[in-house]
């Protein structure tokens, strides 16, 4: 059987925990330091893991590992898919990218940024909306920054579409949806509306970063 626990970069293999054959007991301290070697891979050298920001990490590796009895406690429901929010340069889209490197054996989910669907969509139409009614894994990042789709001069709140989609997918077969966002829920419902809203509550796992947590972008 393949040990999860078990990652190998580069020739060289990374511990993050233990396997018997039957359980798996991850060490969030090892896994700490397999994130922050590959994310020094993915996003160059300059790349930290902020001792702050170990909370929320910790939270959502809960969550990708499926530890049902922490997640539990943070009122995580590991069947739903995560809306990680807070401000602007705060990590989320670098946490996004990175944290599904610990679960290498689940199915992945592919990140793409909300206004490149609309853009998309104003260039081919409603094919676009389709297209994200599979039953691919999906984080949306940016969402609620990107603009109104304009195609052969209709406007059509796109990402509103495909959240409802999306819902449908979860509902009926349990399909997964992420999403990164600067905004607050009522920025949100402001943007797609209360019917939207109230299918990301049922779509979605809110973690969200501290208000005042810094852009580690400067």
């Amino acid at each position: 059987m393949v040990n999860p626990c078990k990652i190998v970069e580069e020739h060289k293999t990374y511990d993050i925990g233990t396997f018997d054959g039957k359980e798996v007991t991850y060490d969030f301290e090892k896994i700490l330091i397999y994130l922050d070697v590959k994310g020094k891979m993915l996003f160059g050298n300059g790349f930290k893991i902020y001792e702050e920001d170990h909370p929320i990490i910790l939270k959502l590796c809960h969550y990708f590992i499926k530890d049902k009895e922490n997640c539990e406690k943070n009122e995580i429901d590991p069947d739903k898919g995560i809306l990680l929010s807070g401000p602007v340069g705060c990590g989320k889209t670098s946490l996004m990218l990175l944290l599904k490197n610990i679960v290498p054996l689940q199915k992945p989910y592919i990140l793409i940024p909300s206004r490149n669907i609309v853009f998309g969509f104003n260039h081919i139409g409603y094919k676009t909306i389709e297209d994200y009614g599979c039953r691919q894994f999906f984080c949306f990042d940016d969402l609620g920054i990107e603009p109104i789709g304009r195609h052969y001069g209709k406007d059509c709140n796109v990402m509103g579409e495909i959240l409802l989609s999306r819902h449908e997918l979860f509902i009926d077969h349990k399909i997964k949806t992420h999403a990164t966002t600067n905004l607050n829920a009522e920025e949100l419902e402001d943007l797609y509306g209360n019917r939207v809203r109230s299918r990301m509550r049922e779509l979605f796992n809110l973690v969200a970063f501290d208000e005042d947590s810094c852009d580690k972008r400067k």
